[in-house]
């Protein structure tokens, strides 16, 4: 019979007693007997070493219970530990038969209540080996591969299972894969990669393991869940703003928010400049957010943006940051490469035609235990930016002088190039390049130009190192000339370009040239003046005159026919009213009026002739259509009439 029956058996008992006073004593019995049964019994221990080597026996155990004030006394046959857990670790020397069996259960006390597990056997010299669960676990991708690290636990590989499945489907099986560990690359490392996953997609994974060299081994507890996000395959996208500060600049650094599936644990950004730290010194910055804004001095600086997430990080997005360019930069007057840098740093950054090289920068400060040894590294005939940063308060460094500096000087070590001269008559035109500063070896004062003809030297003079160009002037035509140019410094001259010229002689008058300009000249005069003539007449056509025929007199017959008197008629030529319009296509006829003196009156009506009279007017009609043709009449009438552009023509006669 179970405690548990025990009260209902009780009960039934109690039914043949009668005395009340038996029954209280009873009921306060079986209240006393409910209160302990309350105790559910916990699981049977089961012991372990953590390692091969541990020197604690450890003992885990579960029970179901809502009680607080829960106490545990585990038993190795007569030999008991306390504890308030549900585990205990016991000291091997507290045990010390090793090789024989040992009865083990455990006790658990809640409020006055107690109750007991089942017995084990445990032989402590067999005891098998239980690792703790993966603990700090690290993950990077690999393009599909995912490599995952965490503390091992010996210093020998381990056999390893691990289940995944997809973040986005928290109903989805889980996936399982053993693997046996590598051998650490570092002694406290285990170390295991899983394949054809994807790395754009978002993993929850699970790590157990289990030792390779005990007798006896159990797998440890399943690691905690751990979210693995997806790879950073894209550096940030950086923008930048620059504001001008008075000896720095004030930078804005801006990007867009990595993908959601890279995020989902969280981003950070790591941050690095090479002249943000006081004095001349880097400085790193870890931030959550897609902006960061920074001081920098006024010398080149190089910013580096990496995104970095649980499972890696991004490729490094560079920023340079160009030296802010200095107007009509000088040579050094005074410098500190031989004086103390109390917060104060130098940079010389080495020019290579005119541009600064940031690879090559020499930075001297006052905590450099080496400076003589990076003085050692500045170069003799090198032209150097020179650049004094200063610190004040504490903050950001300040560019307070930027010069030209040359630590020692000489002559060129080449000439001008593409030293090129173009002549005519009396003038050439000179023109070259300067010479590189890798050559020039120092700083160049001007130049000098020499002219020299049939070997006695006609000028000799000084050219500003600004310029490029030159003119001669006033040369001699048809003269060879040799012409010399060259660079100088502080030091002294370099090689000299030479080039020699001849100028053009003079051109005499050419005669023929001339005869033939003038010969071209009345030709295209004559040439026009007949265009124009002809252009006049097609515009202003001349006026036809009229033809009148001669008259042949008559000679009649009979010589009784009084002789007449010759007369002249007088011609006037009246213009046609402007408001009457005539045809274009119409041609205009002129009216004669004749009167004879002999008291006959001819009237001439619409141009045609009508003369009446005696025999005489007769006889001279038909003579003169038996001398003319009726052709030769149309023709000369129609020359009498017509006239152009409206004219009339009346015809009177004198009187007598």
């Amino acid at each position: 019979m179970s405690l548990r029956d025990f009260p209902l058996h009780l009960m039934e008992t109690l039914k043949c007693w009668r005395s009340l006073r038996e029954y209280i004593v009873v009921f306060m019995f079986l209240i006393t007997v409910s209160k302990g049964s309350a105790c559910e019994a916990p699981s049977s221990p089961e012991c372990f070493k953590r390692t091969a080597d541990y020197s604690f026996y450890t003992c885990e155990w579960s029970m179901n219970t809502t009680e607080r004030n829960v106490t545990f006394r585990i038993y190795f046959n007569k030999t008991n530990f306390e504890s308030l857990e549900k585990t205990r670790d016991i000291i091997e020397e507290l045990l010390p038969i090793k090789n024989r069996a040992y009865h083990v259960w455990v006790e658990a006390r809640a409020g006055n209540s107690s109750c007991m597990s089942n017995r084990s056997s445990v032989v402590l010299h067999d005891i098998a080996v239980k690792y703790e669960a993966p603990q700090h676990i690290s993950m990077s991708w690999s393009k599909n591969n995912l490599s995952l690290t965490w503390i091992a636990a010996e210093m020998y590989p381990a056999f390893a299972e691990i289940r995944f499945r997809r973040n986005e489907h928290p109903t989805e099986s889980w996936g399982k894969l053993q693997r046996t560990t590598n051998t650490p690359r570092k002694p406290s490392m285990y170390h295991v990669i899983v394949g054809n996953l994807l790395k754009d997609s978002v993993y929850q994974v699970q790590i157990r393991h289990r030792s390779t060299q005990a007798r006896t081994q159990l797998w440890s507890d399943w690691s905690p869940a751990v979210t693995v996000p997806a790879a950073l395959e894209q550096k940030p996208e950086v923008t930048i703003m620059t504001r001008l500060l008075n000896g720095s600049r004030k930078v804005t650094l801006t990007w867009k928010s990595m993908p959601h599936a890279a995020a989902v644990t969280g981003v950070s950004y790591n941050l690095t400049d090479t002249m943000n730290g006081c004095p001349c010194k880097k400085k790193e910055h870890v931030i959550k957010t897609c902006e960061h804004t920074t001081t920098v001095s006024l010398s080149a600086v190089n910013i580096t943006v990496i995104a970095t997430n649980s499972a890696g990080r991004s490729p490094s997005a560079i920023i340079q940051v160009p030296p802010e360019p200095a107007a009509n930069l000088k040579i050094c007057d005074k410098t500190l490469l031989d004086g103390k840098l109390t917060k104060t740093c130098l940079e010389l950054y080495e020019l290579q035609d005119g541009d600064s090289r940031p690879e090559n920068v020499i930075t001297l400060t006052a905590k450099m235990k080496e400076k003589k040894q990076m003085k050692m590294k500045i170069k003799d005939y090198v032209r150097y930016l020179y650049v004094e940063h200063r610190c004040e308060g504490g903050q950001n460094p300040r560019t307070v002088k930027m010069c030209l500096f040359y630590q020692k000087e000489g002559v060129p070590r080449i000439e001008p190039q593409d030293f090129i001269a173009s002549s005519d008559t009396h003038t050439a035109d000179l023109s070259w390049k300067g010479i590189p500063s890798v050559d020039l070896r120092g700083f160049l004062t001007h130049y000098i130009l020499k002219v020299s003809s049939q070997d006695a030297l006609k000028e000799c003079r000084n050219i500003s190192a600004s310029l490029l160009k030159h003119r001669l002037e006033n040369l001699t035509p048809g003269t060879k000339y040799n012409i010399s140019l060259v660079g100088v410094t502080r030091v002294g001259q370099g090689p000299e370009a030479t080039v020699t010229i001849i100028t053009f002689p003079e051109k005499p008058v050419n005669v023929w040239w001339s005869l033939g300009l003038l010969f071209l000249f009345f030709f295209l005069t004559i040439m026009c003046t007949c265009i124009l003539k002809r252009i006049r007449s097609k515009i202003y056509p001349p006026v036809p005159k009229p033809v009148i025929p001669d008259l042949i007199p008559y000679q009649p017959e009979s010589q009784e026919f009084p002789e007449g008197k010759e007369e002249v008629h007088k011609l006037t030529l009246h213009q046609h009213p402007e408001d009457k319009s005539v045809p274009e296509d119409a041609e205009e006829t002129t009216v004669l009026t004749g009167e004879w003196d002999e008291g006959t009156d001819e009237d001439v009506d619409d141009g045609v002739d009508s003369i009446s009279g005696g025999t005489s007017d007769e006889a001279l009609r038909s003579s003169r259509e038996g001398e003319m043709t009726d052709l030769e009449q149309v023709d000369n009438e129609i020359a009498m009439l017509i006239y152009r552009n409206g004219l009339v023509f009346d015809v009177k006669t004198d009187s007598p």
